[in-house]
């Protein structure tokens, strides 16, 4: 609550100006479960229970179009609800339509708040989701989700591997990555503006069995926001990690080390795990991955594009 309200003073004085380009806003940063992890009592996640405030949502991204009056969303999370509003205090309704949501990947964290949008929740109307074939056909054939379909609580949008798709002066681009993909495949996002463009990969396995060159994908974008669900090996204390094969972060930065201070800017690391020490921007890692030159996403920032 005091989130929401510290956000609507912020934005109250802030007002979208009509001549602003389109934009990106933060609503998530956590891993599928968010930080405090449902059942997790150990140490690092005691603060999350004992104050709202220190709370992380799965990773979203808002994306508000001021000169359609349009608004987006990149995955639905379990955090729906709560990340829905702090994009309505951004830009509400009553100016803004929420003209789709863009998912990755049939994980809980990225299309599980879908469900809000069913006639036990919001009884939404034909709300356009944009899904790979895979995940189309993963939300059609099964339930709940295929109720959405057929009450026309959503309507869903193909889409195909670097195929993309126009809203005004934003162009979205679906790209497929490799991942742990048991119900759909994966995908990231290229969203490209009118002036700026960014890279939305939040899911992905190690660098080095994706396709493409992740530097070079940086230089070709101005933000880059990408896979942080761990900070190092080890993590997770009597797990194989090499099982749950995300790219650590000490891994990014020793694979991004040869770029200069401009192009590590870039780079927003995001969907942490609640693991994570970057979730505490005070820890010693938060403070050495910033000195580094790097971001971590946190709610509320905005990106222009």
């Amino acid at each position: 609550m005091l989130k929401s309200l510290l956000l609507l003073l912020f934005v109250t004085s802030t007002a979208i100006s009509h001549e602003q380009p389109p934009f990106l806003t933060i609503l998530g940063v956590g891993q599928d479960a968010g930080y405090p992890q449902a059942g997790c009592y150990a140490k690092h996640c005691m603060p999350g229970w004992q104050d709202a405030r220190l709370k992380r949502g799965a990773v979203s991204l808002g994306l508000v179009d001021p000169m359609t009056k349009k608004k987006y969303m990149f995955e639905a999370t379990p955090s729906f609800p709560s990340q829905l509003y702090d994009l309505e205090v951004i830009a509400p309704s009553a100016e803004y339509e929420l003209s789709g949501i863009f998912i990755t990947h049939a994980h809980i964290g990225h299309y599980a708040g879908l469900m809000f949008l069913g006639h036990e929740a919001m009884g939404a109307s034909s709300i356009a989701v944009y899904a790979m074939p895979r995940l189309k056909k993963f939300l059609t054939d099964n339930g709940p989700w295929g109720q959405l379909v057929k009450y026309k609580n959503i309507i869903l949008k193909p889409l195909e591997d670097a195929q993309s798709k126009t809203f005004g002066k934003v162009k979205i681009t679906p790209f497929l990555v490799p991942h742990r993909d048991e119900y759909s495949e994966t995908v990231g996002y290229r969203i490209q503006g009118p002036n700026k463009s960014a890279l939305f990969i939040p899911d992905i396995n190690k660098w080095d069995q994706w396709n493409e060159n992740l530097a070079e994908q940086i230089k070709s974008v101005d933000y880059a926001l990408i896979d942080a669900a761990f900070y190092a090996d080890g993590e997770l204390p009597g797990r194989d990690m090499s099982k749950i094969p995300h790219p650590f972060v000490s891994e990014t930065m020793h694979l991004l080390n040869e770029l200069n201070s401009k192009q590590k800017s870039k780079v927003w690391f995001i969907h942490m795990n609640h693991t994570n020490p970057l979730l505490n921007l005070e820890s010693k890692e938060s403070k050495f991955v910033i000195s580094q030159g790097y971001n971590i996403s946190k709610e509320g920032i905005q990106l222009n594009l």
